[in-house]
């Protein structure tokens, strides 16, 4: 009814109820298409009484690692930090600016107070000094 009085308020009165009926039938056609669709996306997780398990927790979680491979990345972790407190201060911060926060060779620039030239050359050494302390790690 509001949808009517809304949308067709100049129109003329015999128009009113040809109009409120489509805009009813509109409407109980919608409440049946999100009841399909409810139905068919949420019916997997409809449980039966003597269902125990949650269905989620039977869904196969794919990025799931092993525990050699938590062990590993720890370790792998722990060397990088390592690594990167041996580099000096402003390789360090060109490092962690350009790959830990996203940011673009102006972006890191800016922060910095310095010429993109300088980030380059700060993030080229720094990365070259990883690769060669870090080589068995990544």
């Amino acid at each position: 009814m509001f949808k009517l009085v809304e949308k067709y308020a100049d129109r003329d009165e015999q128009e009113w109820g040809p109009l409120f009926h489509s805009i009813l039938q509109s409407r109980i056609n919608d409440w049946h298409r999100r009841g399909t669709v409810r139905r068919r996306v949420m019916g997997w997780l409809a449980r039966s009484e003597d269902d125990e398990e949650d269905p989620i927790e039977r869904v196969a979680d794919e990025a799931q690692r092993s525990p050699e491979q938590h062990v590993q990345m720890s370790v792998s972790m722990e060397k990088l930090q390592e690594a990167l407190q041996a580099l000096p201060l402003r390789q360090q911060q060109v490092f962690l600016l350009r790959v830990w926060e996203g940011l673009d060779v102006r972006q890191t620039a800016q922060a910095m107070a310095c010429a993109e030239g300088s980030v380059k050359s700060h993030y080229s050494r720094a990365v070259h000094t990883l690769r060669q302390q870090l080589g068995e790690h990544w």
